[in-house]
């Protein structure tokens, strides 16, 4: 019988492609986002694949769909917390507390209350266990120009990454994080624009699939192995020396 995960954002960009190819890779795959018509586009005709809209900012929301996943394939062996917005092309004083909050809610909050669900049932199962991976971002690390609460969000993702781990010791439970650079995804387009408009450099990309790959493999080692963190970008992207 096939692994099982919950990956949160799977209707577009790292999400989708993380769930394509762990479809492909065999796995069965919950797949969490606000927009029904995407995951179930995913969804269609796959016995392995099961679209759940959700707001992760919700509690409910978010414990009715991992219940609905176990349930459905009796256990939980992997979450990829991957579910976030950005806030970006703007200094801290010209950024709303309302752009702000919903920043830190859906990447932060968010991936607190969907990693909460997990572990719970991680823990609870038989045999105990499971594999929490969490979407960083090279901003875990060095912030990009104008981006405050999206890097403050991030920098809070590596202190619940830390945790989880070490909570999840006695419990089988592993965690770790990938911090992913540029991807060739919707997001990352509208970064390009911010950065063309604003007369700032454009940075290099990568194809969305070395992310979607990189995710697989943590996911799939062994519980006594754990990738802690994993930085994967476009070779050439300011990162290191960013400045």
């Amino acid at each position: 019988m096939g692994q099982t995960i919950i990956i949160t954002g799977a209707g577009s960009g790292i999400g989708r492609a993380c769930a394509e190819a762990f479809l492909e890779a065999g796995w069965r795959v919950g797949l969490i986002g606000r927009r029904a018509a995407p995951l179930e586009e995913i969804a269609a005709g796959s016995d392995h694949a099961l679209a759940l809209p959700c707001d992760v900012t919700d509690e409910a929301e978010v414990s009715a769909a991992f219940d609905a996943v176990v349930d459905r394939w009796g256990r939980l062996d992997a979450l990829f917390n991957n579910a976030g917005t950005g806030v970006f092309g703007a200094t801290i004083d010209e950024i709303p507390l309302e752009d702000w909050k919903r920043c830190i809610d859906i990447n932060l909050t968010g991936s607190f209350i969907c990693a909460r669900a997990a572990f719970a049932r991680m823990r609870a199962q038989d045999p105990q266990g499971g594999r929490i991976i969490n979407n960083g971002s090279v901003s875990a690390h060095v912030p990009r120009w104008g981006s405050a609460p999206y890097t403050a969000s991030k920098h809070g993702i590596t202190g619940l990454t830390r945790t989880i781990s070490l909570d999840g010791r006695a419990f089988n439970i592993a965690c770790g994080q990938i911090d992913i650079g540029n991807a060739e995804t919707e997001i990352v387009h509208g970064l390009r624009r911010q950065a063309e408009e604003a007369g700032k450099p454009v940075e290099p990309v990568m194809d969305v699939a070395h992310v979607a790959s990189s995710v697989l493999h943590m996911a799939s080692l062994p519980l006594d192995a754990n990738i802690q963190f994993m930085t994967v970008m476009a070779t050439t992207m300011p990162y290191i020396g960013r400045g």
